[in-house]
């Protein structure tokens, strides 16, 4: 029980809870990889290593970490894909007229919701109960246009289509 009473273990536990607690703060994977390197050293000096071979451990750890694990997690962490959010996530949807939509006002139902609307510029006015595409929000108002019509198929059922 000799390893209780020593507090060597104890200030490499600080010092990683430390390095964990700044790592919250800049997200670059830096810390996080010398809270593991002080981690590692406070298990050597648990086991009763020296104070120099414990810093030597340190060093050898958190190096390793830094240039061997760090690189790898953040390729990880910027590959995985942003996700769109707010008013930016209903650019691109699908919304129906729910009142006469011109240059200047109209009204749409998008995702649930009725939101002021405005046909974008280049294109006409678009009447009640027509399907649009959200090509931008403009703080709470959605310019609109009239949805694409879809791919024309040229064979149904062995019938050509005009």
């Amino acid at each position: 029980m000799d390893w209780l009473r020593d507090p060597q273990w104890l200030l490499w536990l600080a010092a990683a809870l430390t390095a964990g607690l700044i790592e919250i703060v800049s997200l670059d994977f830096f810390f996080v990889m010398i809270a593991g390197g002080a981690l590692i050293a406070a298990v050597a000096a648990a086991l009763g290593a020296s104070v120099p071979l414990q810093v030597i451990i340190f060093a050898v750890s958190s190096s390793a970490l830094v240039f061997g694990v760090r690189p790898s997690l953040k390729r990880w962490a910027q590959r995985t894909p942003a996700v769109t959010m707010n008013a930016a996530a209903l650019v691109g949807q699908g919304a129906r007229v729910l009142e006469t939509v011109t240059e200047q006002a109209g009204l749409v139902k998008l995702n649930g919701e009725v939101w002021t609307a405005r046909v974008a510029p280049g294109h006409t006015t678009l009447e009640v109960g027509s399907d649009v595409l959200v090509i931008r929000i403009d703080g709470a108002t959605a310019v609109v246009a009239p949805e694409p019509a879809p791919p024309a198929t040229h064979f149904l059922e062995g019938n050509p289509t005009p």
